[in-house]
């Protein structure tokens, strides 16, 4: 009986020590656990930020005060000579890169979709067309309100990027950041001659 006992207790703790273990596993954050709560962490963080240039979604009455994620944050880190900005119809030629938030295996954030590899350089910088109109609530309001030769790093709540719903590789619930940099615009039936890549 009493190396029966001793046996089952030996059991009983080599169980517990493989129960403990298990939940420490467990314990350990995935990529995207408890994706909507850190993202909307991090619009809070963006809102308090009050060196971002805060600027409210065209789609909002922009003399009501709203909540944080009625507003994309911006970091201006070139500032352009332009003075006019896009219109929602208008066609964009950009450099952009976009990241998700900090993540597990992503200090800086997963980037999700880019124009340029490495260093940004107007000079080198590969570009896109984009209607204004096309693209996500939040990146179509940065875009117009920026000026040709400007370069924004643009923070944009989920419900201006794509809101609860996921759009591969882009988990549901993500915060956007875009680094955009605007080289020309034109409105609808006005054409461009040949690009050559330019600041200003």
């Amino acid at each position: 009986m009493k190396y029966l006992t001793k046996n089952v207790w030996m059991l009983l703790c080599a169980a517990s020590l493989i129960l403990s273990a298990c939940s420490k596993e467990t314990v350990e954050e995935g990529e995207y656990d408890n994706w909507q709560t850190r993202n909307v962490a991090m619009t809070d963080q963006w809102a308090a930020n009050s060196s971002y240039r805060k600027i409210k979604t065209f789609t909002k009455d922009p003399l009501k005060t709203t909540a944080n994620s009625d507003y994309i944050y911006v970091e201006v880190l070139e500032e352009g000579t332009g003075t006019a900005s896009p219109l929602y119809t208008d066609t964009c030629r950009l450099a952009y890169r976009g990241r998700l938030i900090p993540s597990k295996s992503y200090a800086e954030g997963y980037v999700f979709d880019q124009s340029y590899l490495g260093d940004f350089s107007w000079a080198t910088a590969g570009t896109s067309d984009f209607l204004a109109s096309a693209v996500v609530n939040g990146f179509c309001t940065a875009l117009m309100n920026m000026h040709i030769g400007d370069h924004w790093r643009v923070h944009i709540p989920y419900q201006l990027g794509y809101g609860e719903t996921a759009k591969s590789p882009i988990p549901a619930y993500s915060d956007l950041t875009f680094d955009i940099a605007l080289f020309d615009f034109w409105h609808p039936g006005e054409t461009r001659p040949d690009f050559k890549a330019r600041k200003r």
